[in-house]
């Protein structure tokens, strides 16, 4: 079966999915609640980030996301099903990683304006200019979809949501609030923390805006290609 019509079958499950739609509306409800909140608070050290604080629990409603599309795929034979009609498993985990990527990249693009305009409101004359807060939009929307398609490739790999989310969420609440703050370490390449670079102001690691998400799109290519192998290698 040609690519196209593959990916619209996978198009046709996420939509019709419930929690697909409850998460998606979960990454801009929680980005922009939360970051209004911080900007209320704001000390003014870091405009930018005050403005999309949020982020750092939209980003669990993308995960949620990305682990839930494909871990249903796991549950009740439906993979036997799917690869019946798509014998080739590589095309179609290409096509369900599309069909993930692209609605996490409108709604983190939404996302990030949304909360651009919500932030610069409260905010008032100390919010950030325009083209630093479109950036912190773009690479907010960028790295949420980063973000979904990291905990899609490691839901393929475990072959579990329960799994998936028992590993990333723990991951994102501790691991990045314990270590995360050791500017110039290991911790500034984690996916989670490299990614959210761009939503600094300014930044005194070895990283910047682009190039902390790059990082994080090494890791999410790395997790995306160790699903591909393990959708390849295993049984459904």
């Amino acid at each position: 079966m040609p690519f196209v019509p593959v990916l619209h079958a996978e198009w046709i499950k996420i939509r019709t999915l419930r929690s697909q739609w409850g998460a998606l509306a979960a990454i801009l409800l929680a980005t922009t609640a939360f970051s209004a909140l911080a900007a209320v608070d704001a000390d003014g050290s870091d405009p930018l980030f005050s403005v999309f604080f949020g982020v750092s629990l939209g980003q669990i409603a993308a995960i949620a996301f990305g682990t839930t599309a494909v871990s249903s795929e796991f549950r009740g034979g439906a993979l036997r099903l799917t690869l019946a009609a798509v014998p080739d498993r590589g095309r179609w985990f290409a096509a369900k990683a599309t069909a993930i990527a692209l609605p996490a990249l409108a709604v983190g693009l939404l996302t990030g304006f949304v909360t651009l305009l919500v932030g610069r409101a409260v905010l008032g004359g100390s919010a950030p200019g325009w083209a630093e807060g479109v950036r912190g939009a773009v690479g907010c929307g960028v790295h949420l979809t980063l973000m979904a398609l990291f905990a899609a490739g490691l839901a393929a790999v475990l072959r579990s949501g329960v799994a998936t989310l028992s590993v990333l969420i723990p991951f994102l609440l501790i691991v990045s609030f314990v270590i995360g703050d050791l500017s110039g370490s290991v911790a500034d390449f984690l996916p989670d923390r490299a990614g959210q670079v761009a939503l600094h102001s300014g930044w005194d690691g070895a990283l910047g805006p682009w190039s902390g998400l790059g990082v994080t799109a090494l890791w999410t290519a790395a997790a995306l290609a160790a699903g591909a192998w393990r959708v390849r290698r295993r049984d459904a």
